[in-house]
């Protein structure tokens, strides 16, 4: 598995060393390999299809204003989504609290044409809306974007032991708002 996921770091390497050299085909690539995780992050965390959208963009006209910043060296991703997590902080610290209803169903037929999936990710979704901005984000981070804890805590600029609490507390939470038993 670490053969696989070495030659997935060099290919995106190679490909973020096109963008630096200003290869507008690399960077659309790149773009279509990270917009729909990014966008299902982006809107877990604000719960606004069009914020999500807006959060996205902004996230992708930082990553290409500052890639040449960017180490090849090391994986893209973990910089990518704290970029992302930023802005959506940024977002969310701007925007009043204020109860937004959006319909979930279309951006999920957007990002999911799998229809086990978009049940799968419904569920999930209405679990998550039960719980606050950061056991929210955490779980996302963790479950949907598949970021280890250590990773996590650096984007949050958190403990990891803090982190490991978060999930643990966020997936007891979890458990109960989507109808389970606080202690299965």
């Amino acid at each position: 598995m670490k053969g696989v996921y070495k030659s997935l770091n060099e290919n995106e390497s190679k490909l973020i060393k096109k963008i630096k050299k200003g290869d507008h085909e690399a960077f659309k690539c790149l773009y279509e390999k990270h917009a729909d995780y990014a966008l299902r992050t982006a809107y877990s965390i604000t719960k606004n299809r069009s914020d999500a959208s807006d959060i996205v963009q902004e996230t992708f006209i930082k990553i290409y204003r500052n890639i040449e910043t960017f180490d090849v060296k090391r994986p893209f991703k973990p910089w990518f989504y704290q970029i992302l997590i930023n802005e959506s902080r940024s977002y969310l610290s701007k925007r009043s609290k204020q109860a937004i209803n959006i319909e979930s169903d279309r951006l999920l037929d957007q990002l999911n044409r799998n229809a086990e999936k978009d049940r799968q990710f419904d569920e999930l979704e209405l679990g998550l809306d039960e719980l606050d901005d950061k056991d929210r984000t955490i779980l996302t981070l963790k479950y949907l974007n598949g970021f280890t804890e250590k990773e996590i805590a650096k984007m949050l600029g958190a403990n990891v032991n803090t982190i490991k609490s978060r999930l643990y507390k966020g997936r007891q939470r979890l458990k109960v708002a989507m109808g389970g038993m606080k202690d299965e």
